[in-house]
C-alpha cells in the first residue's frame, strides 16, 4: 500500500509543520515527513492520528497500488477550461459515492456561479445517458488536448453544444467528443 499523506497535505494547503502541531499529541514535521515518504512505518496508530489532524477519513491515506485514483484532469482560468500541465490526485470527498469514473476540475478564476478555490467533482456518463444531461453543467474533451466545461444546451448523435459560464459567453460545439463528465458535488472551503 501506498500512503496518501503528502497528497492529501498538499490539497489542504498545509505545511508539515502545520500538520504536526494538529496531531494529538503533537509532533515534529520531520515526523509527518518520514511517515509521507516512507522512511518511518505507518502503523494503525499514525494514520488514526494524521487523518484526525487533516480532517479525513483514515482509509483516504492508504491507496493500492493498481487502483485507478481521480484525478485532476482539468482547471478554469480567465480563459476557460485549461488541461493542467499533468494530472494530479484529487482527494475524493468521503460523501461521493457511486458508479463510474470519476475526476475533478479545479477552479482558479471566479466564474459564473463558480467561485475561485473551488473544485468540482465529476462523474464520467456513458453515451446513453447523454440525453439527460441537457441543462448539467458538463466537461467535455476537445482536439488538442484541450477542455470546455459549462452547462450542455444541446445535444444530437454526433455533437454536443456547451454553453461556457459567465457574461457574453458563445457556445462552444464538440464534434464526437471522446467522453462527457457531468458536475456531481462542488466543494467549496469555507
Amino acid at each position: 500500500m501506498i500512503n496518501r499523506i503528502r497528497d492529501v497535505r498538499r490539497e489542504k494547503g498545509l505545511t508539515l509543520a502545520e500538520v504536526g502541531k494538529r496531531c494529538d499529541p503533537p509532533t515534529t514535521a520531520q515526523t509527518i515527513g518520514r511517515l509521507e515518504t516512507g522512511m518511518r512505518n505507518l502503523s494503525l496508530d499514525w494514520m488514526n492520528r494524521i487523518a484526525a489532524a487533516l480532517e479525513v477519513e483514515p482509509q483516504l491515506l492508504l491507496k493500492g497500488e493498481q487502483t485507478d485514483e481521480p484525478k485532476v484532469v482539468a482547471r478554469i482560468t480567465e480563459n476557460g477550461a485549461e488541461p493542467l500541465a499533468s494530472p494530479r490526485d484529487a482527494v475524493l470527498p468521503t460523501a461521493l459515492v457511486g458508479s463510474g469514473t470519476l475526476t475533478a476540475l479545479a477552479i482558479e478564476a471566479s466564474v459564473g456561479e463558480y467561485r475561485m478555490g473551488d473544485q468540482v467533482w465529476l462523474r464520467e456518463v456513458p453515451d446513453e445517458g447523454h440525453a439527460r444531461l441537457i441543462n448539467r453543467d458538463v466537461l467535455a474533451p476537445r482536439p488538442g488536448g484541450r477542455f470546455a466545461f459549462g452547462r450542455m444546451i444541446d445535444r444530437d448523435e454526433t455533437r454536443v453544444a456547451l454553453l461556457p459560464h459567465g457574461i457574453g459567453q458563445r457556445q462552444v460545439v464538440i464534434e464526437h467528443p471522446a467522453w462527457l463528465a457531468v458536475a456531481e458535488m462542488l466543494v467549496r472551503k469555507l
